[in-house]
């Protein structure tokens, strides 16, 4: 991946890639619980463990014709199910979601019974500008209600960045963060979520930002290399 087109789209593309994450919530909302309802009901009728990916608009698909198949948790599955491994994927995807968003939901996606949990969250708080430390307090929070609930669950953390556009040393210090709260609670890491894909115009929808089915499937490698040694 060139770093300069990295840069150079992201910078330019940041506040109209959150703001095409929040208008898109409504519309696309639907699609998402839809594909969360489908994934429960297939979790119910096999006797399998359960991977649940809790997320906001790049989990949820959100851009793709058909979020239940093309959206990097479904590629998750179809990956799974390949390898016969007893797993079902449940997609927690939240288009617009932010860290604060998430906290104020993870009581109810904790009803499911989870195995692994897969955390991909703080792109958004990013975009605002929020302070980082805001940002860790509610990850953490997050982390310590899926632990708390079931203690027996291996946790992955999808790490993100911002564009430069934020400032170096914000940028630096957010991107941290995802290393710093995976190591300090014992979870996998992937490094960096849009690996290959951020930044290449080919692999995005017209927002710059968010993976059309192709870059999607380059994600669900960069997920999957790292979630095929957990389960």
């Amino acid at each position: 991946m060139s770093k300069q087109t990295f840069v150079a789209l992201l910078t330019s593309l940041s506040l109209l890639s959150f703001t095409a994450c929040e208008s898109g919530t409504s519309t696309k909302q639907a699609d998402t619980t839809a594909t969360a309802d489908s994934m429960n009901d297939s979790a119910k009728s096999k006797p399998t463990k359960t991977v649940l990916f809790f997320g906001d608009s790049l989990t949820a698909g959100y851009g793709l014709d058909d979020p239940a198949t093309d959206s990097y948790p479904s590629l998750i599955q179809q990956k799974i199910n390949s390898e016969k491994l007893p797993y079902t994927v449940i997609n927690a995807g939240n288009s617009g979601e932010t860290s604060a968003g998430g906290r104020t939901r993870i009581d109810w996606v904790l009803k499911q019974k989870i195995d692994v949990f897969v955390l991909e969250l703080g792109a958004n708080d990013g975009l605002r500008g929020m302070p980082v430390s805001e940002t860790t307090r509610n990850l953490q929070f997050i982390i310590d209600k899926v632990k708390a609930k079931y203690p027996e669950a291996k946790l992955v953390m999808a790490g993100m960045q911002v564009p430069p556009s934020m400032g170096a040393d914000y940028a630096n210090r957010f991107k941290a963060v995802f290393t710093k709260l995976a190591e300090k609670n014992k979870m996998i890491l992937i490094p960096f979520l849009l690996e290959d894909v951020g930044g290449i115009a080919k692999l995005n929808q017209d927002d710059g930002i968010h993976p059309n089915p192709d870059g999607a499937k380059i994600v669900a490698d960069n997920v999957w290399n790292v979630l095929k040694d957990v389960l």
